[in-house]
């Protein structure tokens, strides 16, 4: 498998990361594990969830996926072989949200409990926290590496302007910089990620974990009209893309998938994987048939005429 380095963190990633966000959620405890076991041994290593996972969900209070995969962690021994990306800044609950340093520390100790580790290798800002100086979020972040609990730091759901920001800040003071981006970026959303964010990630060699790379789902073909959004739990999300533009992705994302003998999910994805910025999309499944279809993606090597056909379907 070949590693990607994330930023200048030191850290080297395969070119897929398991999105963590179905754990305790749509896919239960020993799904869980199988999907994880047979990840890493498919040569992938790297984990991404959030102490917020899956609080969105009946019953659910945040912590449940980090709490999976720090079981499966104690269970397979493999804490030495996997990259474990997490992040914190979203509510989940009275007066526990934000980026300020009192509030990290916090966090993280108890995200590394219910993670079952001692250190965290991706420690992400969930979302820009406008009320707490970037200073005083990149000064709590400094001491947690000092003190080895965190190895690196990225930001997810950043504007450019703020991103541009943090960074200035870590170039004037010597905090430690935001190695990494976690943006919404796929064939059905380009335009932010494309026009202001992108650029400025090339510029400063920053690593991209993009979330969402199959749009909620929508691009694995299998929304193609109301009827398929009423039968899933994340239908709601793509009913959005039910529209002309969303077809046409879907009508090139066909042709090319029958050209390659592939899935439109694998041909999304390797769209993806073409892209000089993109580091590593991070991928979800709940079942097995559903990750090696996703894994396979790795192997698919658009031609030019195939990128442009999507480009066109997708501008």
């Amino acid at each position: 498998m070949n590693a990607r380095k994330l930023g200048n963190s030191g850290l080297e990633i395969s070119p897929l990361v398991f999105g963590g966000n179905v754990f305790g959620w749509t896919a239960d405890e020993p799904t869980s594990f199988k999907l994880l076991d047979a990840f890493v041994a498919a040569g992938f290593n790297s984990i991404d969830t959030a102490d917020a996972y899956p609080k969105w969900a009946p019953g659910r209070s945040g912590g449940e996926s980090e709490t999976i995969i720090g079981k499966w962690i104690k269970r397979s021994g493999n804490r030495k072989k996997v990259i474990i990306a997490t992040k914190v800044g979203l509510e989940l609950g009275p007066g526990k949200k934000g980026l300020s340093k009192s509030y990290i520390f916090r966090a993280v100790e108890d995200s590394l409990q219910r993670l079952q580790t001692d250190y965290i290798d991706l420690y992400q800002s969930h979302t820009d926290d406008a009320d707490t100086p970037l200073e005083e979020t990149l000064g709590a972040y400094a001491e947690l590496i000092k003190q080895g609990k965190v190895r690196a730091i990225g930001a997810s759901n950043y504007k450019a302007d703020r991103l541009a920001a943090a960074l200035e800040v870590s170039k004037k003071t010597g905090l430690p910089r935001y190695e990494s981006l976690q943006p919404n970026y796929s064939l059905c959303e380009r335009a932010d990620y494309e026009a202001t964010l992108e650029p400025l990630c090339q510029k400063e060699g920053l690593g991209v974990i993009n979330y969402y790379p199959l749009a909620a789902g929508f691009l694995s073909g299998k929304y193609r009209s109301e009827a398929d959004v009423a039968k899933s739990a994340r239908g709601q999300m793509v009913k959005k893309y039910l529209n002309e533009r969303g077809f046409k992705i879907l009508r090139a994302l066909d042709q090319v998938a029958k050209k390659y003998n592939a899935t439109p999910a694998r041909v999304s994805l390797a769209w993806l994987l073409a892209r000089p910025s993109i580091t590593a999309p991070i991928v979800s499944a709940t079942s097995l048939i559903q990750l090696n279809d996703l894994i396979a993606s790795v192997e698919l090597k658009l031609d030019r005429s195939s990128i442009e056909l999507l480009d066109l379907a997708s501008a």
